[in-house]
């Protein structure tokens, strides 16, 4: 449903840099929401640099544990944090500052997060999003592995300080000079867990008028019957079905979500996502009818678009066999949205 163009991303120091090298081509061509990723090249002296790093890091014993590093100030603000550098961890591991009481990440998830960021060799911050507001979000799967191990599990709410190996963050794409990080060098984040995705429709049910497709089947692999005895509308018909509490969607939100496509004069599904990965982009790339009807609607919702040929598909599509003229029906969960 979204265009085959990418959609552009987040222009971020700490996404860049938090962006794996090693997991660019583990998501989908459909599951990234940015164009930009961190793919370090190793400086010609790497080898010289690697071994004078290794040197230097000889001369620290890493720590079993977070206890030395400590962090005041409250959720959603600046945190102060004082790292007895030079530091190092043996494995990397997290500790809950503040225990937050929402929706636990996943590996799946698509997150948005503040974060402060620093090397514990050095003791320098490289990063942090706090003072000007600007979180980041990202599929967990797309960040480095020691990120996703430190917010695996924790909720939304939380403020989480993590400890990173130079093997679980860099090391393998020989650190990032340009930033102070060298091979061997243990990074340390603290982050405020904003919002996760959802895994499916939540909220009030919403009873829908006589005429529609009908729904049926359960949350995670719904089917939809459309009526054969009645004429599609004419005009872009907007039904939720399951009322969401979450973040409304914008014209200019990327979105996460499932959903299910379907011809009106066949009945025939085209194409779902139910069962499968869902969908992430900006919701500028979609069809008309879906940038029309989506706007307003609420993370957690499921909702039913009926959409004319105008806004679907003037002319058909053939890669997809539907003819021109053809109404399309979709059953959309919204999981995610936020302003990239």
């Amino acid at each position: 449903m979204f265009s085959r163009r990418r959609v552009g991303g987040l222009v971020v120091a700490l996404l860049t840099l938090l962006l794996a090298a090693c997991n660019a081509g583990r998501a989908s061509s459909s599951a990234s929401p940015t164009t930009t990723q961190f793919v370090p090249t190793a400086p010609t002296s790497a080898s010289a640099s690697a071994s004078a790093s290794a040197s230097a890091h000889a001369s620290i014993t890493p720590s079993t544990n977070l206890d030395g590093i400590t962090v005041t100030g409250d959720y959603g603000k600046l945190p102060n944090v004082k790292i007895p550098a030079p530091w190092g961890i043996d494995k990397t591991q997290s500790k809950t500052i503040v225990q937050g009481t929402g929706d636990a990440v996943t590996a799946n998830s698509m997150i948005e997060v503040n974060y402060w960021g620093a090397n514990g060799y050095t003791g320098k911050v490289f990063d942090e999003s706090f003072s000007a507001n600007k979180p980041i979000s990202y599929a967990v799967s797309g960040f480095i592995r020691g990120f996703q191990t430190g917010l695996i599990g924790q909720k939304v709410g939380s403020r989480v300080l993590i400890g990173i190996t130079g093997p679980d963050g860099y090391d393998s794409s020989g650190g990032n000079s340009s930033i102070g990080i060298e091979v061997g060098d243990s990074l340390v984040f603290v982050v405020d867990i904003l919002a996760v995705s959802a895994t499916g429709p939540s909220g009030a049910p919403v009873t829908p008028p006589a005429g529609l497709p009908t729904v049926s089947g359960d949350l995670k692999s719904p089917v939809v019957t459309i009526p054969t005895t009645s004429t599609p509308p004419s005009s872009l018909t907007v039904q939720p079905l399951i009322k969401g509490t979450g973040r409304a969607v914008t014209a200019t939100s990327t979105i996460r979500v499932d959903y299910a496509e379907y011809a009106w004069s066949t009945g025939k599904l085209i194409k779902k996502t139910y069962g499968y990965a869902p969908l992430d982009g900006a919701l500028s790339t979609t069809i008309p009818g879906w940038q029309t009807g989506l706007v307003g609607q609420t993370v957690g919702s499921r909702v039913l678009l009926v959409v004319p040929p105008a806004q679907a598909y003037p002319s058909g599509n053939p890669r997809i066999d539907v003819k021109p003229g053809e109404t399309m029906v979709y059953l959309v969960d919204i999981l995610f949205s936020y302003e990239a």
